[in-house]
Order: C-alpha cells, then sequence, then structure tokens
C-alpha cells in the first residue's frame, strides 16, 4: 500500500511499465467514471489487487456531464420509487462525508404559482426528509411569498403564491471522479488512463484477462486477470458483444440511452445561494437553474438518443425548451447570446428486454449487474450519487458467481477521499468561483509548486495546470480544462483563451508538444447553440 501522506505522482511512462509486467490481478476493470473508479476503490480496500483502463480520460463521458447534484431523487419518489429514493438519500450522505471539498448541501426551493403547489408538494417533501432520517441535511419548509423572493431574488413574481424549501447536495463531479482514481491508487490499484480495451481473452469459454492498447503509443498489453468488469456506461453494450462473439452469442442491447443537455449562464440571471426546481414544466419535465462554480446550470433534458458520441450535441428543441421554461420562472430570461458553454451528457438507462427505447420514462433508473456465459461482469445504469453502493453490489456480484473469493466487508462508506479536510473545517461553497479550496487538505502541496501566484485563466494559475500534470493524470488541454479545471463546462470561450497558456505548461511537465487543435474545435461546439 502506498504511503497517502503525499501526493502520488501519476507519471505515465512508470504506470505503464507496470501494466505491462506479466502478473494476474484479482480484478480488471475497463471503464474510469464513476462506477468503475467506485469499484477500482472498493477493491482495492479490500485487499484486491486491481487495474483500471479507461480508453480516454477519467470521467470523460457521462461522469463530467451530471447535472452536479448529490441528490436522493425527489421525481422518483412521486413515482413511487421508495427503495431507489432511500438508498440515494443513504449514499448523499456517504458522499457528502467522505469528500466535503467537493460535494456539499444545496438548499433548493420549488416556487408555487397555485395555491395547491406548496402543500402538495410540500407534503411530499416531508416524507423525502422522513426517508431521509438522520441523513437529512435540514427540514422541509413551506415559504410564503416574500420568503421565496428572498431565497430567490429572480424569480419571477407574477402569480407567485410561495414556496418549497428542501435540501439535497451538490459536486463537482469530474473532481470527484480525479479523486476517486487518486484514492484508488493510494491505496495499491494501478489505473490508467488513454488505454483501450480492443478485445478479451478466452480461456476455454471463460474470460480470463483483456487484450489493450496505449492509445499514445500504440503499445499492445495483455492484461490476465481472475475477474473482469465491464463498466464503459453507455458503452457497456460494444464490450458485450465481442464477449459474445467469442461463444457464439448474440447479446440483446442492455443500454437505451438517453441525453440530458445543460445551459451555463452567469449568476446575474440566478443570484443566491438557492437551487431553482420546477417539478413539472409545460411538457412534465423538470427544469433545475442551480449555482455551480460561480455560474449557474440550467437544464436539464430527457431525451433518448440512438447513437453514442462521445462528444453528443444538443438537439435544437432541447435548448429551445430550457430557454422558453427559464423565461417564465426567471424575470430575466437568458437568451441565446447568453450562454457561455452548452454541453450534453448521454445516460445510461437500463433496458428491458421488451422495451423499445422509444420513451425514456419507462425505462430504469436504477443500475443493473449482470454476469454473462463466460464470467463477464457487466454493470451499468443508476446515477452518480449511489456509485459507492453499485461497487458493493458489483463486487457481491462477482463473489456470489464464484468469480472472487469471499471478501471482507465494504469500508467505503467511511473512506475520506484524497483531498478531504478534517471534520468540522470550513469549506467554501461549491456555488462560489472555482479556486484552491477545491483541492481540501492539498491546498499546501499546490502552493509549493512553481507559478503558484500566476494565473493563466480565470481561477486557473500555473501551479494548478502542473499539479494536473504530475497528480491528476493530465494528458492534454482538454483534461486540464474539461475535469481538472472545470473552464470548458463554466465558459467554453475563456477556454479556448487559455489553452495556448496550458499547453505550454504541460509540454514542460510532460516533456512532449501538446497541441491545442482538437481542444479549440471542441470549445467551439460548447459555444455553438442549434
Amino acid at each position: 500500500m502506498r504511503d497517502n501522506s503525499q501526493p502520488f505522482l501519476t507519471e505515465r511512462a512508470t504506470l505503464i511499465a507496470q501494466l505491462a509486467q506479466p502478473r494476474q490481478y484479482d480484478l480488471a476493470i475497463i471503464g474510469g467514471g464513476a462506477t468503475g473508479l467506485g469499484v477500482a476503490l472498493d477493491a482495492a480496500l479490500r485487499g484486491l489487487s486491481v487495474v483500471l483502463i479507461e480508453s480516454h480520460d477519467f470521467a470523460k463521458g457521462t461522469s463530467s456531464r451530471s447535472t452536479k447534484l448529490v441528490h436522493g431523487g425527489v421525481r422518483y419518489l412521486a413515482q413511487g420509487n421508495i427503495s431507489l429514493v432511500r438508498e440515494a438519500l443513504h449514499e448523499r450522505s456517504s458522499l457528502l462525508h467522505n469528500a466535503p471539498h467537493l460535494a456539499q448541501p444545496l438548499p433548493f426551493v420549488m416556487p408555487a404559482y397555485r395555491w395547491w403547489e406548496a402543500p402538495f408538494y410540500g407534503i411530499g417533501l416531508k416524507a423525502y426528509d422522513v426517508l431521509a432520517g438522520k441523513s437529512g441535511l435540514g427540514p422541509t419548509e413551506f415559504l410564503g411569498r416574500a420568503q421565496t423572493r428572498t431565497c430567490l431574488p429572480s424569480v419571477s413574481e407574477k402569480n407567485l403564491w410561495g414556496g418549497v424549501k428542501y435540501w439535497d447536495g451538490q459536486f463537482d463531479d469530474a473532481r470527484l471522479a480525479l479523486a476517486l482514481a487518486r484514492t484508488a491508487a493510494a491505496k495499491g490499484a494501478l489505473l490508467i488512463n488513454y488505454c483501450e480495451a480492443v478485445g478479451l481473452i478466452h480461456t476455454d469459454g471463460k474470460v480470463a484477462g483483456l487484450h489493450c492498447r496505449d492509445t499514445e503509443t500504440g503499445q499492445a498489453i495483455e492484461i490476465k486477470a481472475k475477474c473482469v468488469v465491464n463498466a464503459t456506461g453507455v458503452w457497456v453494450d460494444a464490450l458485450r458483444a465481442l464477449d459474445g462473439q467469442a461463444v457464439g452469442q448474440v447479446s440483446a442491447p442492455m443500454v437505451a440511452p438517453s441525453q440530458g443537455v445543460h445551459l451555463v449562464v452567469d449568476r446575474e440571471f440566478f443570484p443566491g445561494d438557492h437551487a431553482l426546481l420546477v417539478p413539472k414544466t409545460a411538457d412534465g419535465r423538470v427544469l433545475f437553474a442551480v449555482p455551480w462554480l460561480g455560474k449557474v446550470i440550467l437544464g436539464t433534458t430527457d431525451t433518448p438518443r440512438n447513437d453514442l458520441s462521445r462528444e453528443p450535441d444538443p438537439f435544437a428543441q432541447e435548448v429551445a425548451f430550457i430557454l422558453g421554461e427559464s423565461a417564465r420562472y426567471l424575470k430575466r430570461a437568458p437568451r441565446r447570446e447568453d450562454v457561455r458553454s452548452v454541453w450534453v451528457g448521454l445516460r445510461p438507462l437500463v433496458k428491458p428486454p421488451e422495451e423499445d427505447g422509444g420513451n425514456t420514462k419507462g425505462i430504469s433508473r436504477e443500475h443493473t449487474v449482470a454476469v454473462s456465459q463466460t464470467g463477464l461482469v457487466t454493470v451499468t445504469g443508476g446515477k452518480w450519487t449511489t456509485y459507492r453502493a453499485m461497487a458493493e453490489d458489483v463486487l457481491e456480484k462477482c463473489q456470489t458467481s464464484g468469480l472472487l473469493p469471499a471478501l471482507p466487508a465494504s469500508t467505503t462508506s467511511d473512506c475520506l477521499l484524497v483531498g478531504a479536510p478534517p471534520k468540522g473545517s470550513t469549506t467554501t461553497r461549491i456555488s462560489e468561483e472555482p479556486g484552491a479550496h477545491l483541492y481540501g487538505q492539498e491546498q499546501d502541496a499546490l502552493s509549493k509548486l512553481p507559478g503558484a501566484e500566476v494565473m493563466v485563466a480565470p481561477n486557473l494559475s500555473e501551479a494548478m495546470v502542473r499539479f494536473a500534470a504530475r497528480f491528476e493524470y493530465a494528458r492534454t488541454v482538454e483534461d486540464v480544462l474539461a475535469r481538472r479545471s472545470r473552464l470548458l463546462f463554466l465558459d467554453a470561450r475563456a477556454a479556448a483563451t487559455a489553452a495556448p497558456a496550458v499547453a505550454a505548461i504541460l509540454a514542460d511537465e510532460l516533456g512532449a508538444p501538446i497541441t491545442t487543435s482538437e481542444f479549440l474545435a471542441l470549445t467551439e461546439r460548447y459555444l455553438s447553440l442549434p
């Protein structure tokens, strides 16, 4: 087990050399999103030898494109899915405890524009409090008209009756994923991004490992493992198809992707420290306005999508929906030209065998763990808040399927992640502008790097770029500006401006030329509204 008192260097040549060493791991995980990283940490804490590979960057897909909420699922409560809500509320508490610098409570207000809305939704939210029990973050409160205006200074006052205030949580999803990766590495797991699984190894009809390729050098590497977990999110069916081909089987798709679109605008459109939730818009969808890292996230949509693009584009009707509904509830509605960034996340909704994928409302929001005839373990579905419980379920399935021996109980519910400050420490709100506070206990290590006082972009220092390269697996300008810093998600134009300076620092750190062309093209997509 590695020393966790200092940041663990993520020097790529060393990691690749370690991966190339012939050995058999207890567990090999394909996919470096929330689920795969959660499995890696849980398994490492239980004493297993663990390797995880990710074809792109950690949290590149769905896990960096959430609505940034750590929540029990108010709308699932309305659907009567009590077990899912209870589990999520418990997991919410664990997540906020284990990474208080990256995940914190956030008050929400549902404004009421008809006399019956406050009591109707308030009763449901009181039930939310009951389900949370000791894990509750604060009591639900009924608000009068004046109190609602105080909590939501920019809310439309026309026909406003009052509102209901309740509590959930918010977080920095990509940085939490990195904290999971780095904590797992500190506990002995080997994690490598930009390393693609290109095939599975089968011995006597059973999965015995995988073939992977370092996407930077093209080096082919063979990984042997007693158990292989497919945690590739919306892309799990591609790996399942490869597995099925090896034994002459055709696997029915497990995932029906749905996409959620988010628009980011300045705080002037939505000042204050409370989030807005409209539980039922004109077409029955949910609308959020969430203060996050100095900006405001407006969203989200829930639209079926058949393709699996790494960078999905929003549909025109989705953008129109968000802007149109925002205009109904905000005094000053943002216009298209006010959008600083638009980003889309694909959700891996679990598809029942009889489901045709045409209506995402009828598809399960819960996760599923399946073991194929060859022993390939696949996990998909679920949501960020329940990543830890999903990891427990994966390892339980591995044990009951005979792929792993009996293991000690999970300890992740009380495992502080890298950077977590001591209990009782003062933390800066996630809704405030980003800065060194997001590094938690590692702020001192950050301050000692060259360029700690030199800013290369809003709230991004030269030292932060160096920290990303040395300790956070960053390999590209996008890695830094999209996921170590969240500038691409907050202000795509500012991210484009910062790209050359970031590339120069990365080149100095990594000892190789770093290009900006692909990232600059990406910023244009984050600025483009259909």
